[in-house]
């Protein structure tokens, strides 16, 4: 049972590194022009990937200080879950599976 939860937890990480990613750089095209916002399709796509990454964004830009059009946010919150996947949840399953 902890092997499953461990596993789920790593899966669902898995998949908040890489929409955290896909986000930035689908920023990064629209800021340089590469692609448009006034497609449909990107603006969707573009707001439901804000809609997602916000909530883990929100407490980490309160504490950090504002560098104008340069967000870190996205960086932090990758590297808490790479903390996360990497030593937080093998030490703790580690310890509840053998």
């Amino acid at each position: 049972m902890a092997f499953a939860i461990f596993q789920t937890l790593m899966i669902l990480l898995d998949v908040a590194k890489w929409i955290i990613i896909i986000q930035a750089i689908m920023s990064w095209l629209v800021a340089f022009n590469v692609i448009n916002m006034s497609s449909d399709i990107v603006r969707t796509i573009l707001t439901a990937l804000d809609r997602m990454t916000e909530p883990l964004y929100r407490p980490i830009r309160r504490i950090m200080p504002d560098l104008g059009a340069l967000d870190l946010s996205p960086m932090v919150v990758l590297l808490i879950i790479i903390i996360l996947q990497r030593a937080v949840l093998p030490g703790l399953f580690g310890s509840l599976m053998g």
